[in-house]
């Protein structure tokens, strides 16, 4: 169970997008967060959880990618300990198909295929990270709905 406050304050924002349909208010809440967190400079589990919520409030794709890059810079540098600290039930591995998947449809809008791809095929290459629950599922759904757009454009 998630203990950390900034991560349920992050969760409450989620909310209000994905089941509250309150785009506009979860962006504002994700936009004191990171003030609240230090932005990049703050802890790198704050941000890459922050930045991958705030990447799917945005209207515009590039502000979208670099949400999503920064999510996954940030990745980089939590570690397993960390995560297991603030309540948090997934591994840090469990992280990056999700990132990939972001990134890869954040480049296939913008008509960049060859790096969808390769975001794909790393994002595929992680996968067995991902348990067999709901987010698992969800993620592999996301990929597979994702990799046939690719081969069809």
């Amino acid at each position: 169970m998630v203990t950390d406050p900034t991560i349920m304050r992050i969760g409450q924002g989620v909310e209000l997008h994905h089941r509250q349909g309150q785009r506009e208010a979860a962006r504002e809440l994700f936009a004191q967060i990171w003030d609240d967190v230090g932005g990049e400079q703050g802890d790198p589990l704050h941000v890459c959880v922050l930045a991958h919520a705030m990447a799917d409030v945005q209207d515009d794709v590039h502000q979208e990618l670099l949400w999503d890059q920064r999510a996954l810079a940030a990745a980089d540098l939590i570690t397993d300990e960390r995560v297991a600290q603030a309540g948090v039930t997934i591994s840090v591995a469990a992280l990056y198909p999700s990132l990939h998947l972001n990134l890869s449809e954040c480049y296939r809008k913008l008509g960049e295929l060859d790096r969808a791809r390769e975001h794909l095929q790393q994002a595929q290459a992680t996968v067995g990270a991902l348990d067999d629950d709901g987010y698992g599922r969800l993620i592999r759904g996301g990929l597979e709905r994702l990799e046939q757009q690719l081969a069809a454009e």
